[in-house]
């Protein structure tokens, strides 16, 4: 079987995206089918809190941002009119010329500008990709974005391309619909959002479905803490001919286990069971999209 790459989100934060995204992962662990979970909010990982092993290797993700030799500088401006990111300052009329690196997003335009030779590259670390062997078969990938990096693009594309895993690769992904979200989503194959029945719930999901179709994404929806708020969640899911693949029941047993870091899929096998129909419930909406 080809890797499956399936991306849990979620249009904001705290609707259990990383409950669905872990305890599928180790529903797929406990039935020994291969898989690697990957922590793609690299700005707030948090999958180690649930998920063990030893780490067995960390890389560095970089990026080259311009140095401005200003002995060699001219200031003609060519490197500021070529930046679209306003990461070269520049004062001709006081000879002034700064690069402000935080907002560089090492595009190279400013390189191929200068016309007299005065820009030149270094690396900037952004973050790192970390590995955890969990087992033989399984692993964890965490992306961690250093702090101060204002984009953590760079690194999740990074941690998705070290998942190799030949059957199932997890993507717990970043919330929201930024940057961050639509990277991690595009390289997915198929996109599963969480939800909650609730107006704020249901106005995230919105924008999440509509970024995702734009994209051409097949999606389902899981709704979890099912039985608070109302029905509008599930009225929008028919009208849109949306599939929900789980409802994750407001259990205060479910809360309390999660709090303390306690994977339910691994003391509750009807919850496992669950889990493993949602894993076959994705490989058949991503089959149905295929054919």
């Amino acid at each position: 079987m080809r890797t499956i790459k399936i991306a849990i989100a979620s249009g904001k934060g705290g609707t259990g995206k990383t409950f669905v995204s872990t305890n599928l992962f180790n529903a797929l662990l406990l039935a020994k089918i291969p898989a690697t979970i990957v922590d793609c909010d690299a700005e707030e990982p948090n999958v180690h809190l649930f998920i063990h092993g030893a780490q067995i290797k960390s890389a560095g993700v970089f990026q080259d941002v311009p140095v401005i030799n200003e002995s060699a500088c001219t200031h003609c401006g060519r490197c500021h009119e070529y930046c679209s990111y306003n990461a070269i300052f520049h004062v001709p009329s006081l000879k002034v010329i700064n690069v402000m690196e935080e907002l560089c997003h090492g595009c190279g335009a400013c390189f191929v500008a200068c016309r007299d030779n005065a820009v030149h590259a270094k690396q900037k670390s952004l973050g790192s990709v970390n590995r955890f062997r969990i087992n033989e078969q399984f692993c964890f990938i965490e992306a961690r974005t250093r702090i101060g990096v204002y984009s953590s693009v760079k690194v999740i594309k990074a941690a998705i391309a070290a998942a190799t895993s030949d059957s199932v690769v997890v993507l717990d992904s970043p919330p929201g619909t930024s940057c961050p979200f639509i990277q991690t989503a595009n390289l997915a194959d198929f996109v599963v959002l969480v939800t909650e029945p609730t107006p704020f719930g249901l106005s995230d999901l919105k924008q999440s479905v509509e970024t995702l179709s734009q994209m051409n994404k097949p999606l389902g929806v899981v709704v979890n803490k099912s039985g608070i708020g109302n029905t509008d969640v599930y009225t929008y899911l028919d009208e849109k001919d949306i599939p929900l693949l789980l409802e994750i029941p407001f259990s205060r047993e479910i809360a309390k286990a999660y709090s303390k870091g306690i994977l339910i899929t691994s003391t509750d096998e009807d919850q496992r069971n669950h889990f493993l129909e949602l894993f076959e419930k994705i490989r058949q909406q991503l089959w149905k999209s295929q054919s």
